[in-house]
């Protein structure tokens, strides 16, 4: 392996950490800056949201959902298994496994599953897709499938 690819893979490594540490933290701007403008992100509602404002959404509808008094007071998500395949010096794909903690204990979990492309010398996100293999019942993700939210 050369040195080109131990870099890459580090940074992508680094990428996928902060798209956790950022959202857990609702610090949406530092996170949506982890994807390319053309990003798009598929969470399986049925719908695929294509560039940085529409991915905003997602993050913006996650956040007023547990601000609510209702809602938990903190997300952890916590990613394993990472998997990368580098194809070339500026694309590579990639999933996980992830599972999301909250103050009442875990919630959901599933997959990830990238594509990661080099821009302007920065890895970031071309594309994700997320997808929800479980939930608690009764649980934040599973009230908000119930209720008709995401």
């Amino acid at each position: 392996m050369e040195a080109w690819e131990l870099d890459a893979r580090e940074q992508i490594r680094d990428l996928v950490a902060a798209y956790n540490a950022h959202g857990d933290r609702g610090r949406f701007d530092e996170l949506l800056a982890l994807f390319a403008d053309d990003a798009s992100m598929d969470i399986g509602d049925g719908a695929t949201y294509e560039g940085v404002n529409a991915i905003r959404s997602i993050f913006t509808d996650t956040r007023d959902s547990v601000v609510d008094a209702d809602g938990p007071k903190f997300l952890q998500h916590h990613t394993s298994g990472l998997l990368l395949a580098v194809a070339d010096r500026e694309h590579a794909t990639g999933h996980a496994y992830f599972t999301v903690m909250t103050d009442r204990g875990i919630d959901h979990w599933g997959r990830y599953q990238d594509a990661y492309r080099l821009v302007d010398d920065v890895w970031q996100f071309a594309s994700r897709r997320v997808r929800t293999d479980g939930r608690t019942p009764g649980g934040w993700a599973d009230q908000r499938v119930s209720g008709g939210g995401t």
